[in-house]
């Protein structure tokens, strides 16, 4: 289970040891909105070897392990987020089965980060900083 984060009260850290720094296969999931492709595009602009899963849209609780990342990323964010990101008639009952549909990915996160209050540049900054830290490499 996710433990509390150094970084800020709403990250969560969670995982084993993974492989040095940008060598890593980064793979970020989240409902529709969370940010994904942004803090995906941020990061391989960065270097890093960094995928969207579409596990939101997927039945297959564990669809993400078949990209074999060494780091998940799972990102959040409320409802009230999504429908200022993608419109207000954003329907709540999709982003509650795509929640639904992200639970075991967000178990097994090694970091998790609410977007909902946050600049895109808050969480690519958040995301960089939890892999440099030392015992991450």
């Amino acid at each position: 289970m996710c433990g509390p984060s150094a970084m800020a009260d709403a990250d969560r850290l969670c995982g084993t040891p993974i492989a040095p720094e940008k060598s890593r296969k980064i793979v970020v999931v989240g409902p529709c909105a969370a940010g994904k492709s942004t803090l995906v595009s941020a990061l391989r602009e960065l270097g890093y070897d960094a995928h969207v899963s579409g596990q939101e849209h997927s039945e297959i609780a564990t669809l993400w392990e078949h990209s074999q990342p060494d780091v998940l990323i799972a990102l959040e964010v409320e409802i009230r987020a999504v429908r200022g990101r993608r419109g207000g008639s954003w329907p709540e009952w999709l982003h509650d089965v795509q929640v639904q549909r992200l639970a075991a990915a967000l178990r097994a996160a090694n970091l998790v980060i609410d977007t909902t209050g946050l600049s895109p540049q808050s969480v690519v900054d958040r995301v960089v900083a939890y892999l440099q830290r030392p015992e991450e490499r």
